[in-house]
């Protein structure tokens, strides 16, 4: 079999997803415009991306001038960190990461493309997983993490997914109960994130068209939610 660039540093999480989310007839690792893409399903291009949105946003603007387009996110929703032995005389550990991932952190890297739900070629998946993150020491980065570097992420279960087709789909993450016009603030509290996150929702929502700032209440920008189809 041969080897290209879309497979040569794959990282195990990546092919993980890519396995698991392949299906009968999908063929892998074509090439395309220029750009090799994970998955070709029919006229369907999916990327799956594991990095920063950043990364991909070129790719992203060249495909979709003339192809259907589907990125898959995976976000922990639980975690096991795996340490291997320092050295010789310790043993490797395994514990539970008390952080948990949620749907909305998507909003982190959706700031980097926020317009492209707007576009009708375009769809994005986010998926919850169970993911072991392996880490190994080196005492020459003991100044970052007190030496302790990622060494690979490996994927050990999927808990959730969920697709946005256009903006209106991605409104599911304004509860109900935000009445209108209505702040960042009101948002962070009604989902339980943090202003961070809900001021990075509020933009990508306003640059997709799903809400439109409509004034202003002392320094905080006032939204309403657009009417979608």
């Amino acid at each position: 079999m041969s080897h290209h660039i879309g497979t040569l540093n794959e990282k195990p999480l990546h092919a993980s997803l890519k396995k698991w989310y392949g299906r009968k007839g999908d063929r892998f690792e074509v090439r395309v415009d220029g750009f090799f893409v994970d998955i070709v399903r029919g006229k369907l291009l999916i990327e799956i991306q594991t990095g920063t949105f950043a990364a991909i946003r070129r790719k992203l603007d060249k495909l979709l001038e003339s192809h259907r387009v589907r990125l898959v996110y995976p976000i922990a929703g639980e975690k096991y960190i795996l340490k291997l032995p320092k050295n010789r005389r310790s043993k490797e550990t395994r514990r539970k990461s008390p952080k948990r991932g949620v749907m909305e952190d998507v909003f982190e890297q959706l700031v980097s493309i926020p317009k492209l739900l707007a576009n009708p070629r375009f769809s994005l998946e986010v998926v919850l997983t169970r993911t072991e993150e392996v880490r190994r020491y080196d005492r020459k980065l003991a100044w970052y993490r007190r030496g302790w570097v990622i060494e690979e992420r490996r994927l050990l279960d999927v808990l959730d997914r969920r697709l946005f087709k256009r903006p209106a789909d991605m409104m599911s993450f304004v509860p109900p109960e935000v009445t209108e016009p209505f702040r960042t603030r009101e948002l962070a509290n009604a989902t339980g994130r943090s202003l961070w996150l809900a001021q990075r929702m509020a933009y990508c929502l306003r640059e997709m068209g799903a809400i439109r700032q409509v004034g202003k209440s002392g320094n905080w920008n006032l939204y309403e939610r657009v009417v979608c189809s």
